[in-house]
Parts: C-alpha cells; structure tokens; sequence
C-alpha cells in the first residue's frame, strides 16, 4: 500500500489523536453551548475580484485591534478569512459575541481598503489564481490532495453546539445524517461559480463536499469506540494526521467537545446567518433528547440520504425532498415547516426561537439573473449586503 506522501512517516509531534483526552473534554462538555464561525470572501472595492489580503488584515489587527485577532483564523486560501464566535454560554450569547466580531471585522477591512462577501462561492474567480494560505494545516491539505484542495474556493457557516458524553455526541451526529440535506436547502446560497450560472442551488457542496475524501454525510458509527477506533484506523493507515482531515458536514469536535454541523453555505445576511445557527441548535437539541428518552432512530440507507443531498444541491428550496421514513415527496418549500413541528419540544424545553427563514439566498439570485441583471451587479449587492448586515448597520 503506498501512503499519503505527505503525511507517512512525517506525523509532527503533539499532532497525533488523542482520543482519551477527547473523551474527557466530551464527559466535562455542558449541553447547548454555542460556536458559530463564518467565512468570508476578501474583495478589491474596485473590481469585487478576490484578492489575497489575509496575512495583512491580520498583521495590522495584531497592532489595530487585538481582541478582533483573537478570534481570526485562516482558511486554504489567502483571498479567505474566518471569524470565530468563541464559546456562548448558549444560542444568545454566541450570537451576541459573533455580531460585536462582525461589526469590527467590517470596520477593519474599510480601514484597510476591503470589502468583504458571504456567499457560498465568488461568481466569477478563477481558483487557478488563488494562492493558498501557508501554515502547517494548509500545506498538508494541499499537499495531500492536489487538485481538490486548489479547486476549494468555498465559503460556509458553521455551528459547533455542546453535547455532554461523546456516546451522545456520535448519536447525535448519527441522529441528524438525514437532517443534513435539509439544513443545505434552507441555507443555498451559491448558484453561480467561475462565470456561470449552474443550474444549481449550492455549487460550494458540489465542489468542496463532493471531491474532498471524508466527507458529507457520514456513517452512522452508533457509538465513541466505533468512531474512535475510525480515527485511530485512519492515522494508523496513514490517511490522515489530525481529526480536523474528517471533514465529514458533522463530527464530534474532539477539541471542543461539540457536534459541529458544517453542512450550510455561507449567509450574505446576518440575520440569516442567526436564523440559520437557531434551527441547527435546535436540530441538535431535539436529536439529543429524543436519544436520551429512546426514541427509535432509523438508519436510512446512504443511498437515499445522498439522492436527497443533491436534490438540495440542485434545486434547493424549489423542488422536492424525499420523506425518507415514507418514501413520498414533499415540497421542499415546506422544509422550515416540518423541522419546526419536529424540534418543537426541546424548542420549548431551553426556551429556544427559531427566527422564520424563507426564501433562500440562491433564489433570491437566480429571480434578478432571471431578470436579466449581469452577475457582476448581482455581487456587488451580495457584497452591500454582507458589509452593511454584519456591519450592524
């Protein structure tokens, strides 16, 4: 058997699993603490075209705004940035953390002549002319896998939601496999990538869920020993060095000691964004309390989560899902409706409000392409948007 030739025999030290200590992290873990993370395009005002800015819209937080640098991160490309709510004690205070982020995000790239998007894709870069970011992760990943990793130009939003035992945790995950597509279709935002309009709702999942190894909608693993024993298989094999290379669209975070579900495109408004993070919390919430009182759980066939994920991709909310328990279909519209009536109880258990989502982002563009409006003038008022709704504005 050949080996990854970037990760046989070169496993840094302190980065091999340490799946004893994830266990501990999970059985200290508290139930419905809430991370949200956004990622967001970095743009020339003029052009709207990607521009590697990262590594000084850094530099100049460390020195301008050191509380803002904390909670910054990098992604694969330098044209990419994250902002990281922190932990909330729950729903309302990451929220309230991740806006008082966002309003200093925005008015630090003004500063420093950049605008910022919160769409699923850029509708018209060339990922040939994005330089990637350089650290120890990143080049690993690029190393690793070559094409698939230079072709990711994605931006999404992700929500990490406390989960006590990481028994739970897994059922959690296994719990929420046929909620995945679901939660894609309320959040699609990117129909447009390298110049053309795809026909699709969500072309950041055909290009970054799709191609990347391990991930999507994974097994159901039943229990810790089973995805402990995958991990520690993996590392064993040499596929991967680190848990955070299962990028599966939920995992247990071992660091965290959180389910992290990191199926939805990212959101051009914030308000969205909040809603969106409130139907997840709430998701796994009622997953976690359905667990805990035995309520039955089937495990769907792959097969048919997969035909309603690319229902999700292609059509988003205009088609039609399958219901995997009947086999019939139903409206994708009706999506929002049907998990509000399934998460009711736990909604009124932690006092949880699910804000009304309606109509997707990816919609929304395809009525004004529909209209005969150039994706160019499309985008800037994505980019409006985002600047003046994470900017509190």
């Amino acid at each position: 058997m050949t080996l990854d030739p970037a990760i046989a025999g070169s496993v840094p030290a302190g980065s091999s699993l340490d799946c004893d200590a994830a266990e501990a992290i999970f059985a200290e873990s508290t139930d419905l603490t809430v991370g949200m993370e956004e990622e967001f395009a970095l743009l020339s005002p003029d052009t709207l075209d990607l521009v590697p800015r990262f590594e000084p819209l850094v530099a100049a937080a460390e020195t301008e705004d050191p509380a803002l640098r904390a909670q910054i991160t990098g992604e694969l490309i330098c044209s990419e940035l994250e902002i990281i709510s922190g932990r909330g004690d729950d729903l309302a205070h990451a929220i309230e953390l991740q806006g008082a982020h966002r309003a200093r995000l925005v008015a630090h790239v003004e500063r420093h002549g950049t605008k910022l998007a919160s769409i699923g894709t850029h509708p018209w870069a060339d990922y040939r002319e994005q330089v990637n970011i350089d650290t120890v992760h990143y080049r690993r990943v690029v190393d690793g896998l070559g094409y698939v990793a230079r072709r990711n130009n994605t931006f999404s939003l992700h929500v990490h939601v406390g989960v006590k035992g990481a028994d739970r945790a897994v059922a959690v995950c296994d719990r929420l496999r046929p909620v995945l597509p679901l939660l894609l279709a309320l959040s699609t935002s990117s129909p447009m990538l390298e110049g053309h309009d795809t026909n699709l709702h969500s072309a950041r999942t055909l290009t970054f869920t799709r191609t990347f190894p391990r991930c999507g909608v994974p097994d159901a693993f039943g229990d810790w020993a089973t995805y402990r024993d995958y991990l520690q298989t993996l590392q064993r094999l040499g596929s991967i060095v680190e848990a955070t290379q299962v990028w599966w669209s939920i995992r247990p975070h071992l660091k965290n000691g959180t389910v992290e579900v990191r199926i939805c495109d990212a959101q051009p408004d914030a308000a969205r964004g909040d809603a969106l993070a409130a139907m997840i919390v709430a998701c796994v919430a009622q997953a976690a309390a359905d667990h805990d009182e035995g309520r039955p759980s089937t495990d769907h066939a792959p097969r048919m989560i997969e035909e309603n994920l690319w229902r999700a991709i292609r059509h988003g909310l205009e088609g039609e899902m399958i219901d995997l328990d009947r086999l019939e279909t139903y409206p994708s519209a009706a999506i929002e409706e049907r998990l509000l009536d399934w998460t009711a109880p736990a909604r009124k258990a932690h006092g949880l409000v699910v804000p009304e989502l309606g109509q997707s982002s990816s919609q929304r563009q395809k009525q004004l392409l529909g209209t005969g409006l150039p994706a160019r003038e499309l985008y800037a008022q994505v980019v409006d948007e985002t600047m003046r709704t994470y900017g509190g504005r």
